[in-house]
């Protein structure tokens, strides 16, 4: 099966998968139809107890799939631009302080700590990991995925400002933690030595040069957009600010995804405001919400499916269940030394903490860098690569299915209105 017959697959189980939950389950979009391809998943590894040739066969077909590259270098572009156009900018920018300290700083901490905990436990557990592989690991699995926590934030309920902060911070910490990935990744294979001027000039080249590159071809799309009536045309002008861009921005070596959020905050903002009829901004809603709700269905199958081809074994498995409470604590910190700091400037709710915490998701990003990762290095095989998968696909599952499950109840428990309660 390659081509049309496995896209044709993934489509089918997403629908059958969404028409399940939606009649019998009642979850969570998202949630729901990962945990129905969790479950088929789990069938395919039973059966394959007693019938080898079926799990075999499953691994086949799904090993067909470049996870990596579907999400990375397909999806990710449109995900992030569908986001993106539904986020008001005003909003955003009065919580810009925030969103860019949790982005960056909040990301380096994260990974530091994650990475020196991964060490502790892996060293203690007796399964190989040099450091450099550690960090790749925090750089990973720090980053909050956009896809997976704008899924949840539709249907929690959270208090404007803080849906802001948390949308906000996830739309840019994604691009972040792919260039800090991308730095420790050179070290890793022995491309680059450790040299911090390196890694700053590569941040800047990406996430600065993304964001201006994304600025340009927003501004470029909003030019045409002003010249022309006529939503069809305007709709396949926003498509190749995606596909276009995207590839572009690779090209040029720059973060697209911080270019897509950018061009989708443009567009969104002052595009819709300025050079669009209502009619057409209607129908731009209309066709980049049924894309998002799409591919985010596809994807979560793909998530879904993938526990088929990961190994593991009880040590990785204890492993992941280590890291949960440790991954947490290093968001607590990540999160909670930097709004600490920032109660100079801002005043902020005593639950923004918990729920910033709790509701900082992981998702497919995580998965598709983990699984970026070589299995073989100047003719060495990456005997890490196979833990830190198993480790990531246990955290992401946990962070879905049970964060993504219970952050609207912690909203709703959290923000229950007090006679001392504060604005956010």
């Amino acid at each position: 099966m390659n081509g049309f017959p496995l896209i044709a697959a993934l489509i089918t189980l997403a629908a059958l998968f969404s028409f399940i939950n939606y009649r019998w389950l009642k979850l969570p979009t998202t949630i729901g139809l990962m945990a129905l391809a969790l479950t088929v998943s789990l069938g395919i590894i039973v059966a394959g107890e007693f019938f080898p040739a079926v799990e075999k066969k499953a691994e086949e077909i799904i090993l067909r799939i470049d996870f990596n590259e579907a999400l990375m270098h397909g999806m990710l572009g449109f995900l992030l631009f569908a986001g993106a156009l539904h986020v008001n900018l005003g909003d955003l920018k009065s919580h810009r302080f925030e969103i860019a300290i949790l982005s960056t700083l909040g990301v380096l901490i994260s990974t530091v700590l994650v990475g020196v905990l991964f060490w502790g436990v892996t060293w203690l557990l007796g399964i190989p990991m040099q450091f450099i592989y550690c960090l790749l690991f925090g750089a990973l699995i720090s980053p909050t995925d956009p896809i997976a926590v704008m899924g949840i934030l539709k249907q929690i309920g959270a208090p404007k400002s803080l849906e802001i902060k948390i949308a906000g911070e996830s739309l840019f910490n994604d691009g972040v933690g792919v260039v800090v990935f991308m730095g420790l990744y050179e070290i890793a294979v022995g491309e680059q030595g450790f040299d911090v001027g390196h890694l700053g000039l590569l941040f800047l080249q990406e996430a600065v040069g993304g964001a201006l590159f994304g600025l340009a071809i927003g501004y470029l799309a909003y030019w045409m957009l002003k010249q022309v009536d006529n939503f069809q045309v305007e709709i396949l002008i926003s498509l190749a600010v995606v596909a276009g861009g995207y590839a572009f921005g690779e090209f040029l070596h720059v973060s697209a995804p911080i270019a897509m959020v950018v061009a989708g905050l443009l567009i969104g903002n002052v595009g819709k405001e300025f050079a669009m009829s209502d009619m057409t901004a209607e129908h731009l809603d209309m066709f980049w919400e049924l894309v998002d709700e799409f591919l985010n269905a596809v994807l979560f199958v793909l998530i879904g499916l993938e526990m088929v081809v990961v190994a593991f074994d009880g040590s990785r498995l204890f492993a992941g269940l280590l890291m949960i409470p440790l991954v947490l604590f290093a968001r607590l910190v990540s999160v909670g030394l930097p709004m600490s700091w920032m109660r100079s400037r801002r005043q902020f709710s005593p639950y923004a903490v918990r729920i910033l915490t709790w509701g900082g998701l992981r998702g497919g990003i995580s998965v598709a860098l983990a699984l970026s990762l070589p299995t073989v290095v100047q003719n060495q095989p990456v005997v890490e690569r196979e833990s830190i998968l198993a480790v990531t696909y246990i955290i992401v599952i946990f962070s879905i299915l049970v964060q993504g499950l219970t952050i609207g109840r912690l909203v709703a428990l959290s923000t229950k209105p007090t006679p001392t309660a504060q604005n956010t």
